[in-house]
């Protein structure tokens, strides 16, 4: 005969892990809500003139705090088990997150994070540092941004710079789309660097091309109206 006790320490394993995955999701729907109100705000920019923008990526900055206090959070709970078996509840929001840090940061916001002033976006390590979580963790069990996280959060940033760029020519600002389209062309030729073997990361690096080209056509449109400001022509 089957020793029921069996089954019943299997259930009591089942409730212990319902009762973290019911843990972790309570703080990432926090996450996800604070979230949307911080892409919310970032939605602005599609709509602001430049020289207007302080106030957006002021806002944008507070919501993007908020949500690094939900990760501090999530860090906490996370690191008491193990990282892999749990960590698809929060990864696309941490991804939201980091694009939303890019976007933020591309736009002129975020600059005392970033170690090279000059640089458009943040690095891995950058993103790091802000959210105060480890990178790229491989001989520990704990929670940290991966790097596939990390590109495919670029990934969308690209993508909503692409939309900026032709929101940008109805706002009558005609060299955004020219430092947007530089801008992705070299994060593109980057990412063509890469031996990519996660194929969700594969198939969307695939798609920068396609963003690539929207401002393309974009900047190629404008060119042929002689709207594109001299010393802004692109590379």
């Amino acid at each position: 005969m089957i020793d029921r006790n069996i089954f019943e320490d299997l259930q009591t394993k089942i409730d212990e892990e319902a009762a973290v995955r019911d843990e972790l999701h309570d703080i990432v729907q926090t996450l996800a809500r604070k979230g949307r109100s911080t892409q919310a705000i970032l939605s602005r920019a599609h709509s602001t003139p430049t020289d207007q923008l302080k106030l957006v990526l002021d806002d944008a900055t507070k919501e993007i705090i908020a949500q690094r206090d939900e990760v501090s959070r999530l860090k906490t709970v996370a690191d008491k088990h193990p990282f892999y078996k749990y960590n698809g509840v929060w990864t696309r929001e941490l991804q939201n997150l980091v694009s939303s840090i890019e976007l933020c940061a591309w736009l002129g916001g975020l600059e005392e994070y970033k170690t090279n002033s000059s640089s458009s976006f943040l690095t891995i390590e950058e993103v790091g540092k802000f959210l105060g979580v480890p990178v790229n963790l491989k001989e520990q069990d704990a929670f940290h941004l991966t790097i596939e996280e990390y590109l495919l959060a670029l990934i969308s940033m690209v993508e909503e710079l692409a939309r900026l760029a032709v929101n940008s020519v109805t706002l009558g600002d005609y060299t955004r789309p020219v430092q947007i389209g530089n801008f992705i062309k070299d994060l593109f030729a980057g990412f063509q660097l890469l031996n990519l073997k996660n194929d969700i990361l594969r198939k969307r690096s695939d798609g920068i091309k396609y963003s690539v080209k929207k401002v393309e056509d974009v900047v190629y449109d404008l060119s042929l109206r002689n709207l594109i400001p001299k010393g802004s022509a692109a590379a």
